[in-house]
């Protein structure tokens, strides 16, 4: 069994939506042989809590709006560390980086089918390490002027 049609639409436009709010590391499976409640599920995720839910709210807004898609529940609003979006057909899950890293949801899945998603989506591939990068390169400033100020 494959993913439906009606699936890989949601999919494609969950990630093209999820891109839109600058979304890191989109990928897409085809779950349909190994569970029965859903076909594919779409995993993303952002540095902080407020992208998540921004993340979050332009894939619900655009699967409603496009689609006429509705999601039958959602779960994880009040941290927004991880929100879920059920709708059957697809689950999504939009996740806190470090939260990613921790459930590390690719090594659950890596035996299923990686589904194709917009160039859009792909191009965020990596975007999680680049910006943890930049992070730990403007700490390292910051220690270094600390440090630079009290040795004057």
């Amino acid at each position: 069994m494959t993913a439906t049609d009606r699936s890989l639409e949601l999919i494609n436009a969950a990630a093209q939506a999820a891109a839109d709010k600058l979304a890191h590391d989109i990928i897409a499976y085809d779950v349909s042989d190994v569970l029965s409640i859903t076909d594919a599920f779409l995993l993303a995720s952002a540095p902080n809590d407020r992208q998540v839910k921004s993340i979050v709210d332009e894939i619900e807004e655009r699967l409603n709006k496009e689609l006429g898609a509705k999601p039958v529940r959602r779960e994880g609003d009040r941290d927004a560390r991880w929100i879920l979006l059920d709708y059957v057909d697809i689950v999504v899950h939009v996740q806190h980086s470090e939260e990613r890293v921790f459930y590390a949801l690719e090594r659950l899945w890596k035996d299923c089918p990686e589904l194709d998603l917009p160039a859009d989506a792909k191009a965020t591939r990596g975007k999680a390490a680049e910006h943890a990068q930049r992070e730990q390169a403007a700490e390292e400033a910051d220690e270094l002027r600390e440090l630079g100020g009290e040795l004057r």
